[in-house]
């Protein structure tokens, strides 16, 4: 979804013009005004998502920079609506105490029920008895959603990887692909919408979560989008200056300067060589640290070297 169009707004928007916008279209699709639309039940829907994300600062902030398609790799729907609560947005903006359908109020506090169901439920008559159909017996409710931990390395970050988990489904096998999105962070969440639990009532199955891990690298450190790697030099270098060698993650070599007098953990820089904010973001920077590698023993010839330097006060 485009947030800023469905509610009509510039990207550069204010908060209180994101908020009247939303309010124009809430009055225009509630449920009230449009009793067994479909249409505007979707439309409903979608200003609402556009509302939770575009309110607030942080997810908009996270949309602004990931886009759509990047955002959505990192938010699910239950992300989406926690903390909002929209019965109480629509009390401030004059509905009084909420819309209601088959007198069931609407409510937000979680986005899933006990039941799997979603924040619109008891908005749309979803939730279990449909509004006005008193002897029309439950509906078909969704499975139960599930969650699993893999782990990815910091190459499936740089490149991005697709990958193939085997799960267990009613006792049988079952192999599930996975896209890994470029950029991913550590503890994000990539939805499978309908590889979850199946339903015990003849609905859809529910959602697949797969909770990510990035491995540790054992030559650089990540640090946001850009990348740290240490390299170590003699004293003798770092007084008077040299030229080394650096391989990127993606195996790319680089002749760097080090000038003379450089100090201990000195962070030199190779921009746009560290990890991409997103699928298709810019990529960060590779931080060479530089260490000084003092030696645990010394030769003679070394030693008295050394004396000498510690003579002219080094």
């Amino acid at each position: 979804m485009e947030y800023y169009q469905i509610l009509g707004v510039a990207k550069t928007a204010s908060a209180d013009e994101i908020k009247k916008a939303y309010r124009k279209l809430a009055l225009k699709y509630h449920p009230d005004k449009n009793p067994g639309d479909k249409q505007a039940e979707e439309k409903f829907k979608e200003i609402s998502e556009a509302y939770a994300v575009l309110s607030d600062p942080e997810k908009r902030q996270q949309y602004d920079t990931f886009g759509s398609t990047g955002f959505k790799q990192r938010y699910s729907q239950e992300d989406i609506f926690r903390n909002f609560d929209l019965n109480d947005i629509l009390r401030q903006f004059g509905f009084g105490g909420g819309f209601r359908s088959g007198g069931g109020a609407f409510h937000t506090s979680g986005f899933r029920g006990a039941g799997g169901g979603s924040p619109f439920d008891n908005l749309f008559g979803q939730g279990g008895m449909r509004g006005g159909c008193g002897g029309c017996g439950p509906q078909p409710v969704k499975g139960s959603d599930l969650t699993y931990e893999m782990t990815v390395t910091l190459e499936d970050v740089l490149h991005g990887a697709e990958k193939t988990i085997s799960l267990r489904q009613g006792g049988q096998p079952q192999n599930v692909s996975v896209k890994i999105p470029k950029g991913i962070e550590d503890g994000k969440r990539l939805r499978l919408s309908g590889k979850g639990a199946p339903s015990s009532s003849g609905g859809p199955a529910g959602d697949l979560y797969l909770k990510v891990h990035v491995a540790e690298h054992p030559v650089f450190q990540r640090a946001e989008e850009d990348l740290v790697v240490e390299h170590r030099i003699p004293f003798s270098e770092a007084c008077l200056g040299t030229t080394i060698e650096v391989t990127t993650l993606d195996g790319k070599k680089f002749n760097v300067k080090v000038p003379a007098g450089v100090q201990q953990e000195a962070k030199l820089r190779i921009k746009g060589h560290g990890l991409p904010t997103g699928p298709i973001g810019h990529r960060g920077d590779l931080l060479v640290k530089i260490a000084v590698r003092i030696p645990k023993t010394l030769s003679s010839e070394q030693e008295e070297a050394v004396k000498g330097l510690a003579a002219v006060g080094l």
